[in-house]
């Protein structure tokens, strides 16, 4: 491979396709630091697809990246299928629109249809067009909630989830076996439209996936009924319009948009991180329900497969976790599809290993099997398939994560803020029937199973040496592993890595899991600690699972557990 400088020039001279690239890189003449950033490395095709800072280089989004990758998806399914046939969806990042263009043209270029969005799309709304085109690939151009500055490309296989660690390996051999300027076949848009091998999708799929959507409701008519005010922010991403079209359908009329996030605006001006997780990105939304006065307040991310909420209990907005909300989304679903006899036989909820344990409490007393799967919702797409091949999905009752991110229903093979949303809306409805809150309804469910506290730290490993930092403290757990944390004792230390969970008192489980570099420490009064290193960022996650008779008791152990772990990790 060429050396940093030497890629500098070639780019300079060939990277002509778009002003911006070559703008940039003239600027960074001379600079040498700024070169290396950009071109020490390439940017990797992973099990996440694509995701970097938007920009010029190999080690930055942009058209040449993405249509490398693209050109590695042809070739992969080329391979598999005489006539393949992809689906492209985008959201409201920077260039995002133009990066679906391109990824169509290089299809096109190889001989493999494109059916594109004429829109932005949510990301459950890509899921659901591979299936319901009968695609043999997805492409979804968004980098979820990070920062503006970043962009990426997340790619689907033919069940509709993302695809698995052998087809995106394969992508990535194809896709370093050729050249970014000189390898790929790129057709001409106009062109390829005149000819069909790009095709707009059609708004008869927007409506069947809303369709999709609406089935899932449980109470018809409750939202209209009980008068539901909802204040909405898509974030300033690609939720606003499946969002309150879904909405409307259901019967909640009164939906108040926060201005300022309604709009596509990949700057995200007025929420420097759109993550639903984080209060800061929230705030608009809760000014506005200060005036507003409604019963809830959703926010959409700028892909539009997580919601976060705040509720309005007496008065105050309260903020809830995606725990919380995934434990009253379980018992609601399981209780009112038992009440009105829609109940299906052996009902199953999936969630992952990092993901509250109040769940499987729940399960026990609710008759519900609980699948807990390895952190990523393709794992819960595979949970659906492995039901499908049975003629069993309707035993699907809900799949969700604690990154605010959940599915009802087996139409799509990803979480989906749109389906989220609606049955976050008619619980609220539910319960407000009944003079509660979704705050009131959580302390009851506290009363019944015990107060279950989730918290999370990130321990961020910067630089080139991060991931052997990285690499090194998770050695370091694993040869020399606690004996005690925040002063309860350690019974069981789970290796996902290994696949077997060794109990203090010298008993061996095996994990049949795939194999992940995860540890799991299971504590006295059914607390629990995760460690794993992320799959998308430089960082060390640690989850806390408390169970505690009493809120404070909860937050005392929480708080423990989180000191112990950063000193244990030398932060």
């Amino acid at each position: 491979m060429m050396d940093e400088k030497a890629l500098y020039q070639r780019w300079l001279e060939l990277a002509v396709d778009d002003p911006d690239l070559h703008r940039e890189l003239s600027e960074i003449a001379g600079r040498e630091e700024e070169i290396f950033d950009r071109f020490y490395r390439e940017l990797e095709f992973g099990t996440a697809g694509l995701r970097g800072v938007i920009g010029a280089g190999t080690n930055r989004m942009n058209i040449y990246t993405v249509r490398k990758a693209t050109q590695g998806l042809a070739m992969m399914l080329k391979e598999r299928s005489d006539a393949p046939m992809v689906a492209i969806s985008y959201d409201s990042r920077i260039k995002s629109d133009l990066f679906a263009r391109e990824a169509a043209r290089v299809l096109a270029g190889n001989g493999v249809k494109a059916w594109l969005y004429p829109e932005l799309m949510p990301t459950p709304a890509l899921s659901f067009a591979v299936r319901e085109l009968r695609c043999q690939a997805g492409i979804m151009v968004t980098a979820s909630h990070n920062p503006a500055k970043y962009n990426g490309y997340k790619a689907y296989g033919a069940d509709g989830c993302q695809l698995g660690t052998e087809e995106s390996a394969r992508v990535l051999e194809h896709a370093n076996s050729v050249d970014l300027f000189t390898g790929v076949k790129l057709a001409d848009y106009d062109e390829a439209l005149r000819t069909g091998m790009i095709e707009l999708i059609g708004e008869e799929v927007v409506q069947s996936f809303l369709d999709h959507v609406q089935a899932q409701a449980i109470r018809k008519g409750i939202c209209e009924r009980a008068g539901l005010k909802v204040v909405y922010t898509p974030l300033n991403g690609a939720g606003n319009r499946c969002v309150r079209s879904i909405l409307d359908r259901i019967g909640v009329k009164d939906v108040v948009t926060v201005p300022e996030q309604e709009k596509p605006d990949g700057n995200f001006t007025t929420c420097p991180f759109p993550n639903p997780e984080i209060r800061e990105a929230l705030q608009k939304g809760l000014d506005l329900c200060e005036k507003e006065n409604p019963s809830i307040l959703l926010a959409t991310d700028p892909d539009c497969d997580r919601v976060g909420i705040a509720v309005n209990h007496h008065g105050e907005y309260i903020l809830l976790t995606g725990n919380e909300v995934g434990v009253l989304l379980t018992h609601y679903i399981a209780t009112s599809r038992t009440e009105l006899g829609t109940m299906p036989k052996d009902p199953i909820v999936v969630k992952t290993i990092v993901t509250t344990s109040m769940v499987n409490n729940m399960g026990e007393d609710l008759d519900i099997q609980v699948i807990d799967i390895l952190t990523g919702f393709k794992y819960i797409g595979e949970q659906i398939a492995l039901l499908e091949a049975k003629g069993e999905e309707n035993r699907f009752l809900l799949g969700f994560e604690e990154s605010y991110g959940y599915l009802s229903g087996t139409y799509v093979r990803d979480k989906d803020a749109v389906v989220a949303s609606m049955l976050i809306c008619e619980m609220t409805a539910y319960y407000k029937e009944q003079g509660m809150t979704l705050v009131d309804a959580l302390q009851k469910l506290y009363e019944k199973y015990g107060v279950h506290k989730n918290v999370q730290s990130n321990f961020y490993c910067e630089g080139a040496s991060g991931m052997q930092r990285m690499a090194e403290l998770m050695n370091s757990l694993r040869t020399d592993p606690p004996k005690a944390l925040a002063g309860l004792k350690v019974v069981a230390v789970a290796d996902y890595e290994t696949s077997v969970k060794k109990r203090v008192d010298g008993g061996e489980t095996p994990i049949t899991l795939p194999k992940s570099n995860v540890l799991s420490y299971d504590l006295e009064g059914d607390c629990q600690v995760v460690i794993r290193p992320s799959g998308t960022e430089p960082k060390i996650k640690a989850y806390y699972m408390v169970k505690a008779d009493t809120q404070q008791r909860a937050d005392e152990i929480a708080q423990k557990l989180v000191a112990d772990v950063t000193s244990l990790l030398g932060f």
